[in-house]
């Protein structure tokens, strides 16, 4: 199969702009250069890229959401979301490590399709030895005359807000703020960091864009599905022989994700998967022909998320599962939505409750109500998840469940 962003990884010094240049980096900003803001914007459009942060949003059609400046003068930015805090995620962390100038040219890419001058990449605050990297690739750019003025990419580093991975709670963050959602419209392609348009990319996304731009968006699209162009990496972690990053085109079975990753540790039975990292809802081991783009895991019941896929053997009890999710998501919530500040840590008591030995059938009916109460009445997804994924294993694991919670609630 044709790899995008993983061809060269076996290259030892990638991450140095010699290296970069000497397998033919940069030579796509070079040719944008010489073509117009509609034509580049036409290319992205023809390649079906769409957004890899998870949220899946087509990249043309945000970048052209950015009114002209000629129509709205002033400052517009692109900001890299490189804050990778979703538990099961860590792709966007090896880009950053093995290929930092890949990401610096696909930013100055869609720098050239919005006419941005002033250009960010946000870090997660626990990605220290990936911020080093970025700052000295991004010394070298500059050195080289790569990126100069009126054009910057400023590095800012979070701290440590699982919130700050989505896009307004983001802009929030760099304006010294709450990591609090806003509640669009508008839309940050109209009013994002400090009011201006602003284009909030991810990292694996932004990475694509050089190799569309040298090879056609035609050839990029037809790597993939009808609907979901080109490839995607997935991070690949739990009960496997060989966790990483593995790169498949969109469209490929979760099986053979799982077949390239060595199979079950221990030759041990499938249980479940979680495609898309922690806030995506499980899978089943009969469900393992699901094409993994970003159709086929909804016909599931799921998403494709950012694409970390979480394989969990025949021995994972699903109540801990949930449990433990939930306790994260209840700790990351940041308390703008009351059904969320409050529902999650229902969640959290009553999973407590069952795996103490406490656990009551009627609990189970909670749970169901308690979901549906929060799903689709909060700003964010992040509540949305609360209700979606202890549901989804309640329904799909029914007898871990029913194992954990019996018997009558208690009188008095």
């Amino acid at each position: 199969m044709t790899k995008v962003l993983t061809e060269h990884w076996d290259q030892p010094r990638l991450h140095e702009l010699e290296t970069y240049r000497r397998l033919g980096g940069y030579e796509a900003l070079k040719k944008v250069l010489g073509m117009d803001r509609a034509q580049l914007i036409d290319e992205a459009k023809k390649s079906n890229l769409r957004g890899l942060g998870g949220a899946g949003f087509a990249t043309s059609l945000k970048w052209s959401t950015v009114t002209p400046e000629e129509k709205n003068p002033g400052p517009r930015y692109v900001v890299v979301n490189c804050d990778e805090s979703e538990p099961g995620c860590f792709k966007d962390r090896v880009l950053a490590t093995r290929n930092p100038h890949q990401l610096i040219e696909g930013l100055l890419i869609a720098a050239c399709a919005i006419d941005a001058k002033q250009n960010f990449i946000f870090i997660r605050g626990e990605y220290q030895i990936q911020y080093e990297i970025l700052e000295k690739a991004l010394a070298e750019a500059r050195g080289a005359g790569i990126i100069k003025p009126p054009v910057s990419i400023d590095l800012m580093r979070g701290a440590g807000a699982y919130m700050s991975g989505l896009d307004t709670a983001l802009l929030e963050t760099m304006e010294g703020k709450k990591a609090w959602p806003r509640q669009p419209p508008p839309f940050p392609t109209a009013s994002g960091l400090m009011g201006r348009p602003t284009v909030v990319n991810n990292v694996e996304t932004l990475c694509m864009v050089p190799s569309i731009v040298l090879r056609g968006g035609e050839w990029f699209a037809k790597l993939g599905t009808a609907k979901s162009g080109g490839t995607a990496l997935f991070s690949v972690s739990g009960h496997v022989e060989k966790p990483g990053v593995y790169e498949f085109a969109m469209g490929t079975p979760l099986r053979e994700i799982l077949a390239a990753a060595g199979g079950v540790k221990g030759g041990r039975k499938l249980k479940a998967v979680i495609p898309g990292g922690v806030s995506t809802p499980v899978l089943t081991a009969d469900e393992l022909d699901t094409p993994m783009d970003w159709d086929g895991p909804r016909a599931q019941g799921s998403f494709l998320g950012a694409g970390g896929v979480i394989v969990l053997d025949e021995t994972t009890d699903m109540v801990m599962v949930a449990h433990n999710i939930e306790r994260f998501l209840a700790h990351e919530s940041c308390g703008q939505c009351t059904p969320c500040r409050q529902g999650s840590y229902w969640y959290v008591r009553i999973l407590e409750r069952a795996l103490d030995g406490g656990g009551v059938a009627a609990d189970l009916d909670t749970l169901r109500r308690t979901g549906e109460d929060m799903t689709g009445k909060v700003i964010c997804a992040l509540g949305d998840t609360v209700g979606l994924v202890t549901r989804a294993m309640m329904k799909k694991f029914s007898n871990d469940f029913k194992a954990k919670f019996h018997g009558e609630p208690p009188h008095g």
